[in-house]
This record gives structure tokens, sequence and C-alpha cells, in this order.
């Protein structure tokens, strides 16, 4: 099954990006994944093909209209209405992505991926388009392309057969719920820092062992709400 993107953009033309490079774009040259960029601006009405306007009750800033959107969102559905996809508002109110998230859009056919612009989205085509906000940061973006390019990037290395090494993507960072451990490769001693004598030993349950305590001692000091979801 390929995974169908389907991306709402005022610039399609950013897509796919770096997407179109090393694993994801030979993901993408065979067809593990598709993607396919919709100008908003193509459901405009008028000849200056506005898409926005001045916020109700006054500020700063412009909002992407609502009965725009919904036609460019209602465009993408696939015939019949029988499009499972769902429907994502990059956002920085969104709720915060996980990999469990990542990996459960994975599994699924594709997702229709809407980028917002501007002040933000009026709220009626957010609620009569169900759809799900979607936050890679507690941060501002001048718009919803980065983040879905980082979202399709994390979805994209997770579809079966992307990876060379499976196991890869098992032990990082957020799999298992914890920061990952240090990495060590030659040469043996590197500005006088030297590999952890663990690591050399040969003892596979010593070296699994290590691994485990540096992973919780990393997400300690860095991570800690990561322990307190662990113990929920």
């Amino acid at each position: 099954m390929t995974f169908r993107a389907t991306i709402l953009t005022l610039y399609p033309e950013m897509f796919p990006g770096f997407l179109g490079q090393s694993l994801s774009g030979k993901a993408l040259e065979r067809g593990a994944w598709a993607i396919e960029p919709v100008q908003i601006r193509d459901f405009a009405t008028d000849k200056h093909r506005s898409v926005d306007d001045t916020p109700s009750g006054g500020g700063a800033g412009m909002v992407l209209r609502a009965d725009i959107l919904a036609k460019a969102i209602d465009s993408v559905s696939v015939s019949g209405g029988d499009d499972e996809r769902p429907r994502l508002l990059m956002s920085p109110r969104g709720r915060p992505l996980t990999q469990s998230r990542v990996r459960e859009l994975a599994e699924g056919p594709g997702a229709v991926i809407v980028c917002g612009r501007f002040e933000g989205v009026d709220q009626r085509v957010i609620d009569a388009r169900n759809l799900e906000e979607v936050s890679i940061g507690d941060y501002i973006l001048s718009g919803g392309e980065p983040a879905a390019m980082i979202l399709l990037d994390a979805i994209i290395r997770v579809l079966p057969g992307v990876m060379g090494n499976e196991q890869s993507g098992v032990h990082e960072s957020f799999e298992s719920g914890l920061l990952e451990h240090p990495h060590y490769t030659r040469p043996p001693v590197f500005e006088g820092r030297e590999i952890p004598d663990v690591l050399t030993s040969g003892n596979h349950a010593k070296i699994e062992k290590w691994r485990h305590e540096q992973a919780l001692k990393l997400t300690a000091e860095r991570r800690p709400d990561l322990l307190q979801a662990l113990k929920k």
C-alpha cells in the first residue's frame, strides 16, 4: 500500500523539497509513498485569487478563509467520499507530535495535510472538516510547510522497507519512551577521549545494560517529563 500525502499549501513549489533526497527520495521513486501538493489559491473566487481576510473582532494579521479552504479540502477527497485519510492542520496550538502518533499515521493510507499561513485559519473550517491540529514544537514558523515536511519525514522513515536496517529505528530516541544512549565508533581514542570499555568487551548483556542506564541518565537530565510519562 502506498502512503498518499496530499498537501494543501500556498507554496506547492516547496514540495517535495528535501523529502526528494536520500532514503525518502528513493522511497518516493519506487512508490512507497506519493505526494500531491495542491495550491489553495486555485479555489479563490475573485480575480486577485485572495484566500485571506481581516480577523473578525479586529487585530493584527490576516486569517485564512473557511469557504476557500473547505473547497480545497473537499477537492482532494477520493471519488465517492471514501477517503479515510486523516486531515491534519500544522499548527503551533496543536497536540505535540509523538513517535507513537507518527507510527499510527504510517500504518494508515496517508494524510491530507493543511499548511497554515498568516495569523491562523478560520475556526469554522477546522470544526467543519474535522482537522486534527498537530504541533512539532513550542515555537512559531512562518508557515506550515516546514512543519509538514518534518511530519512527513518522520512518517516516511518508518514505512516498511524504507530503512535498510529496521532495527535502526527501534533503538532511537522516543521509540522506547527514553532518549537514545550515546554512540561511539572508530578511532578508539579521539583527543584523549576513549570509547567506554564496556562497548568493546564483547559482552552483549553488559552492553545492553550500559546503554539502558545511559538512556535513563540522559532522559532524567534533559527530559524528565518523559520519565514521568513512563511512570503513569
